[in-house]
């Protein structure tokens, strides 16, 4: 071996690899993605928050906790580098059901009240995300009380 290729692969021996490619969105991650970045939105990702995301992407989707941290780790990196919040709750509303598009905001609602203090960045993202829904403002209150009641 030469000293230029021993030196080159002494300057790279240590160079971290390549992340594994983000998948294409589906709803599940769209939906987990919004759950995320909702969460994040106040600049503090509270570990209340974080556990109710798992619990739900466990509730909505029947993963198991390993599965559903695994998702949730996948939706903080889509949450990083993806598209706008509108281009994922439109892949929401092009490919669930009205009924589910209600169950995504009122999970959106879980998430928001999970660490008890409702902050104005978290609101302005669940009106981004319930106006590119199409669902209204009284589907919104509906889903935050039954957020509430659901985290008791």
């Amino acid at each position: 071996m030469d000293a230029k290729s021993l030196i080159h692969r002494l300057l790279h021996a240590f160079d971290a690899p390549e992340p594994a490619p983000l998948p294409v969105p589906d709803e599940k991650l769209a939906l987990g993605t919004l759950l995320v970045r909702v969460a994040k939105s106040d600049l503090e990702y509270a570990f209340a928050e974080i556990s109710q995301i798992d619990k739900l992407l466990t509730r909505l989707f029947g993963l198991g906790a390993i599965e559903a941290a695994k998702m949730r780790a996948i939706c903080e990196r889509l949450d990083k580098e993806a598209p706008e919040t509108e281009k994922f709750a439109q892949i929401i509303r092009e490919m669930v059901s009205l009924e589910a598009r209600l169950d995504a905001l009122e999970a959106l609602w879980e998430v928001v009240l999970a660490d008890g203090s409702v902050q104005s960045q978290e609101m302005t993202v669940i009106s981004e995300v319930q106006l590119s829904l199409g669902l209204s403002e009284e589907d919104s209150i509906e889903a935050k009380a039954k957020a509430a009641a659901q985290l008791g």
